[in-house]
């Protein structure tokens, strides 16, 4: 007897590698998608000008990092609604707390969501190109865009509108990833919350945005989708180090403690070095 119904996803044709270059913008949920990564050690990038809700505003950010050159990138989708500037005509990306009667708020249609999330990705792709004539062997032309939609819910739309707002931005990121073939992918990260988890008890106390319990889940869920043994191996060498680094002892001067540091520094860099990891 089954309890639950549970999102089938297919296993990528990539597998994101131990200490992969990767790049994460959209809403909190790309946070805390994020944070993962870096408590890991891959070369995570994570929202670096703050939390982007729309794909215009997520094209904004690729646009700034000129410097973030990933072999992975993950967008995640919040809304489709924007903020216009009433003076210049563009799109904000934060109101800085500005008055709202400066701001016209807008929809975007599907197709202007898909226009500027593909222009992300070709700007992504020219990046790798200009990076393939170089000696720097850190990078991979190969380039990788997730596409997900953030599984939290927003009130102020009211319930119909923001499931019109997710409709909007799944059929975008449908259309993307049938318009770059072995580039984009879709990860179900809003059907996972709304379907096998959908029980107040995976929420937290605003009903809104999904549980610690419920970030972990997705997180094991994505782990199982691009993850291969090479990635797993990189995080089980990690783990004991990590939980060894954030050891909180009852008492920090002594020679036992002190013993236990330099173990732990010692068995960090052996894991840097294998890597091929900065110290730091």
């Amino acid at each position: 007897m089954l309890f639950r119904t549970e999102i089938d996803i297919p296993k990528a044709d990539f597998e994101i590698q131990p200490a992969e270059q990767m790049l994460f913008v959209g809403s909190c949920f790309a946070d805390n998608l994020g944070r993962r990564f870096v408590e890991n050690r891959f070369r995570a990038t994570v929202n670096p000008f703050g939390v982007m809700y729309n794909p215009a505003s997520i094209l904004h950010t690729v646009e700034k990092c000129a410097g973030v050159h990933p072999r992975v990138a993950v967008f995640t989708l919040g809304t489709n609604h924007v903020y216009i500037l009433k003076e210049t005509g563009e799109i904000v990306d934060n109101c800085q707390k500005r008055p709202q009667r400066l701001f016209e708020e807008r929809e975007l249609s599907v197709e202007e969501c898909a226009a500027y999330l593909q222009k992300a990705i070709d700007l992504l792709k020219q990046r790798g190109l200009k990076d393939e004539t170089s000696e720097d062997e850190a990078f991979d032309t190969g380039l990788k865009v997730i596409i997900t939609v953030s599984p939290i819910r927003y009130a102020k739309y009211g319930y119909h509108g923001s499931q019109l707002s997710k409709a909007t931005l799944q059929l975008a990121a449908d259309r993307l990833v049938k318009a770059n073939p072995g580039v984009s992918s879709y990860f179900p990260a809003y059907e996972i919350m709304n379907d096998e988890l959908r029980d107040y008890r995976f929420y937290k106390e605003d009903m809104l945005h999904p549980s610690d319990q419920a970030v972990e889940y997705i997180w094991e869920k994505f782990r199982e989708t691009y993850f291969g043994k090479a990635a797993e191996l990189f995080l089980e060498d990690w783990r004991p180090i990590r939980e060894a680094l954030g050891h909180k002892p009852f008492n920090p001067d002594s020679e036992e403690h002190q013993k236990f540091i330099a173990r732990t520094e010692e068995r960090k860099r052996w894991f840097e070095k294998k890597y091929g990891l900065v110290a730091g």
